[in-house]
């Protein structure tokens, strides 16, 4: 698998679309800290460590729902293996004016675009949520 992350993304809109209230993905460091910016932005109930069907270790992420529709309405990779997208903190991108968030990988650790704006320091834009 070349792109984590945009697996795991691509888990998260897939599940939604089909009402599931778990789903499982790979076990990482970085999928863990993305995870808890998604949890503290609120995107998610939040997720667990345990263990795949095939004894690796797996992240069970609880999806949130309002009214039946999934809280997520889209999420989007920004910085791409092939592509690495890395901004300063006054050219990180507001998404819908301030309603969503973008995921931030900056020297201090995986933080949302507010945060990093108000440490002033930049980084890799990982994704997008809204």
């Amino acid at each position: 698998m070349n792109d984590p992350i945009g697996d795991m993304l691509t888990r998260i809109r897939n599940s939604q679309m089909r009402g599931k209230s778990t789903v499982s993905t790979p076990a990482s460091k970085l999928r863990g800290w993305v995870l808890d910016v998604l949890a503290d932005e609120g995107y998610i109930r939040g997720y667990e460590a345990t263990t795949g069907k095939d004894g690796h270790p797996a992240l069970e992420i609880s999806l949130k729902y309002y009214e039946g529709t999934p809280v997520i309405r889209e999420v989007k990779r920004v910085s791409k293996p092939g592509r690495r997208v890395y901004m300063g903190p006054n050219d990180i991108p507001m998404v819908r004016q301030g309603l969503g968030v973008s995921i931030v990988s900056t020297s201090q650790g995986v933080m949302s675009d507010a945060k990093a704006r108000s440490a002033n320091i930049g980084g890799e834009v990982l994704c997008t949520v809204f």
